[in-house]
């Protein structure tokens, strides 16, 4: 996954141009030697800059055998520099551990879908291109088509408003509900004109099934489990004074990054003579932002996709990594 989109219902991006780039490196530092994951490797776009700042080794790994396909003239350009693994993102540091690294220098997490992704329509992840209700980053496991076909209304509409944070989630699912009676809904279009029938839309705003989308893409490829998961292997593997870089999309992906943050950069509370200490464990991060950073405005006006994208940072203490919970 990466941020390199094209169109996110307000216009289009440039294809491949990594969100944030200037201020991923600025919060990443690489230098000479360093080893660092790119978890969501996507079109490219963090690793070769990566490649290109420093005398740096990068293990990229993207869930998209596409991806993977697509990143070999990368790895031949680097010299052996590079290392592109098919697998999740979640299993970081066990891809890392396989790759010969106990331990890293660095972890950038880009949480989104690629315009690679977007742009072939027979993925099914954009509502721009009639094409097969798929969705499914690894091509395994059950489509979004499968996910709109099988579940309950009431779970259908749960999962909009959950995943999309869709207030009209219960509006959507009804009519979902109502047209599979008459024919299985299995295109992008179908859905797409479904949900434009219940949500209204003004000029400028997003598409009306941008939310729904999300939702299922979300679903889908369990991403919210995903990155929890990320979160906690960055931490296991990072060397002391090595850095965490998430960028995200969308709030859902934000809130989570910033509670595991505050968390494991956060103090013991003070006892008093009135009670006793409390007992926490040693901070493993230590913030290097005090609030996530945004796009500059010339950014947001080049690549509409950048308006939404929030950047978090962390350097890892020596604290040992919390335990598995």
């Amino acid at each position: 996954m990466t941020s390199a989109m094209a169109r996110d219902g307000r216009g289009d991006a440039p294809r491949h141009v990594p969100v944030l780039l200037a201020e991923v490196l600025g919060s990443l530092t690489p230098h000479d030697g360093d080893i660092i994951i790119d978890g969501t490797f996507g079109a490219g776009g963090y690793t070769a800059a990566i490649l290109a700042a420093a005398d740096t080794r990068v293990i990229a790994i993207d869930r998209d055998p596409t991806a993977i396909a697509a990143g070999a003239a990368l790895v031949e350009a680097s010299g052996g520099r590079l290392t592109l693994v098919h697998d999740r993102f979640a299993n970081l540091d066990e891809v890392s551990a396989d790759c010969g690294h106990a331990a890293v220098d660095g972890v950038v997490l880009d949480i989104g879908v690629s315009s690679m992704q977007l742009d072939e329509a027979d993925r099914g992840f954009s509502f721009r291109f009639d094409g097969p209700l798929d969705m499914r980053m690894a091509r395994e496991g059950d489509s979004a088509a499968d996910l709109v076909a099988r579940l309950e209304e009431t779970d259908l509409a749960n999962l909009i408003y959950t995943y999309g944070e869709e207030r009209l989630s219960r509006h959507i699912a009804k009519a979902i509900v109502r047209e599979r009676a008459e024919a299985p809904i299995t295109t992008t279009k179908r859905l797409a004109d479904i949900v434009g029938r219940v949500v209204r839309s003004k000029p400028g705003d997003i598409h009306p099934a941008t939310r729904t989308f999300q939702a299922l893409r979300i679903a889908v490829n369990d991403e919210l489990g995903e990155l929890e998961t990320a979160l906690v292997a960055a931490e296991r593997v990072l060397k002391p004074g090595g850095r965490l870089v998430v960028v995200t999309f969308h709030s859902l992906e934000d809130r989570i990054v910033k509670q595991f943050l505050v968390d494991r950069s956060g103090k013991a509370p003070a006892g008093s003579r009135h009670a006793p200490a409390v007992h926490a464990p040693e901070p493993t991060f230590t913030l290097l932002h005090r609030k996530a950073v945004a796009a500059s405005e010339a950014e947001s006006a080049v690549n509409p996709r950048a308006r939404s994208a929030k950047l978090r940072a962390a350097v890892r203490t020596t604290a040992p990594a919390r335990r598995r919970p």
